[in-house]
Order: structure tokens, then sequence, then C-alpha cells
């Protein structure tokens, strides 16, 4: 075939066609990887107080560094804070308006820790599976795999994994683990949720949660906002949230409910789960080349 100008666009219009056919027939066949009742937390914070005992019993059972500042000082939390490559959780205190009958401002204490995705784009965007999703629930971290690419921390929409820059030798990345080994070799149940003092941390099946979460919500409405956050955000998470302040007025993000991976993964499959997607892509490339080079050659002749 003759490299001129018509064929070059007809080359590159049936790449493209078949491009998009194959990607018609991927974006179809995508399903979720989640498992299908994991375990899971349900975080009331209507219930909780502050106290910080879950940084403490988190930081105790997966042996991280004492904080520098004591779990009993309560004046840290007049500071917003992330979980970092030292603390896989922290609370923050936040006043909405809420007060009680004298008037008195009343705060929202929220415990924030990696979500523990049901499809996780962490997962997805990790290159050498160092991290994965794992039937009880947790999202599992194998430093043994992991090439420092930080892929995750780009890809994460609840920006929870942290790097440990201060080690350069070894440097990890850093989340809550869901207390992996406790549950699913000892049977046991995460730190955070053992220590609660109050119960404002249940754990169990997702699905029994979501039951416990619309029970409290229908026996007492006023109480409640209409909303388990994480039910169906960014496909579900193993973490929910029952509030009673609207979830955006403590830094609760709004997302979408499809899970992250579905785009981006459909994508890769259409243009790599077929031999010839490659190959026509290189094609077209080709025929760019060769007839920018004629080009050149007649003009440099001219």
């Amino acid at each position: 075939m003759k490299l001129n100008r018509r064929n070059f666009f007809k080359l590159a219009g049936v790449a493209g066609a078949g491009a998009l056919a194959t990607g018609a027939k991927t974006a179809e066949a995508w399903e979720s990887k989640a498992p299908k009742d994991p375990f899971g937390c349900l975080v009331d914070l209507s219930r909780c107080v502050g106290c910080r005992k879950c940084e403490q019993g988190c930081n105790e059972v997966n042996k991280l560094l004492p904080p520098e500042r004591p779990f009993v000082d309560m004046l840290l939390l007049n500071e917003k804070r992330r979980p970092d490559a030292n603390s896989y959780t922290v609370v923050n205190r936040y006043f909405t308006g809420k007060s009680d009958e004298q008037d008195h401002l009343l705060p929202t204490y929220v415990k924030i820790q990696c979500m523990h995705c049901q499809d996780p784009a962490c997962v997805s965007a990790c290159l050498v599976g160092a991290l994965t999703k794992k039937e009880s629930g947790a999202v599992h971290y194998d430093v043994s795999k992991c090439i420092g690419c930080r892929y995750c921390m780009v890809a994460c929409p609840f920006e929870i994994p942290a790097y440990e820059y201060f080690d350069p030798l070894t440097p990890r990345v850093r989340k809550c683990t869901f207390c992996f080994e406790r549950i699913e070799k000892e049977g046991g149940v995460p730190a955070c949720a053992a220590i609660c003092p109050v119960e404002a941390i249940t754990f169990g099946k997702r699905s029994s949660l979501l039951d416990q979460a619309r029970t409290r919500m229908k026996k007492d409405p006023a109480r409640y906002i209409d909303h388990i956050y994480g039910e169906h955000e960014v496909g579900g998470t193993s973490w929910l949230y029952l509030s009673d302040v609207e979830f955006n007025k403590v830094d609760f993000q709004d997302l979408p409910s499809e899970p992250i991976p579905k785009l981006p993964e459909t994508i890769q499959h259409s243009l790599f789960s077929y031999l010839w997607s490659p190959i026509a892509l290189f094609g077209v490339l080709s025929v760019v080349m060769a007839n920018a080079k004629s080009k050149k050659n007649k003009e440099d002749e001219s």
C-alpha cells in the first residue's frame, strides 16, 4: 500500500475503530474484585469522645515509635492531623455549630485511617502486587515486593498511604493494616475497636454493620444524618461511618460511587487485551514517522 496521506488516515481510522470496539467489549466485561462479605468497622461519630485511645491501641499493637506528645495530651486536638508513617490512625476535632441546651458548642470527633476500599485504587495502581485486597477485608501491604514507586499514594482518593522519607535505606509505604494478623490468624478484633471505651467502633461483617447502621438511623432519625459513608463511595469501603452532622462539615470528601479502578483498568485492557492493539498503535506511529521522513527528504532535495 502506498504511504500517501489518504492511506495514512485510513490506517489510523481502522486502528482507532478497533481500539474503540475492543474498549466497548472490555468495559462491559469489567467486574468488581471485591470480597463478597468482608469484615469491616462501623464508626459512630455521635458516640466518639475524642479520648485518642484508638491511636494508643494502634500504636502499641503495630509496635510503632512512641509519639512526640503523649496520647493523653488533648491539646493536640487543636491541630488538624493526617495519618503518617508512624501514625496509622488519628482523631481530629471539629466544631460544626452543634451546641447543648446552654448554647455551649459541642465538638465532633472523627477517626481517620485507611478505608480498606472494596475495589482499592492503590491495589490497581501497584505495579508489582505489593498491595492486595484480602477476603477478610484488609488491603494488605507486602514490603518484600514494594519497589517504592509510590503510585499507591497518588491513586488513593483518601490520601492515606504515607512514605518513610526519613529512612534512606529501606523505606516503606505505611498505613493502617486493619490488624490483619489479629483478624486472620488469631480471630481477634482490630486494636482500635477493642480498646474504644464508648463502643464508638463496631467490628463485624460488612453486611451486618450496614444492617446495624440502618437500624440505628431508623430508631433515632433525629440523631443521625441519613447517609452511611462508605456504603457506596468509590464502590464501597470496609470502614463505614454514621454521623449526627453533615459529612462535608467534618472533611469527608464527596466521592463518586463508581470504583476508582474501573475506568483506568478498562482503558488499559482496551489497549492491551488483544495482541493487535499495540501492533496497530505502533503501525500508525511507523506511518507517521515514514511520512515525516519522506517529507523531509523531499524538502532537502528541493
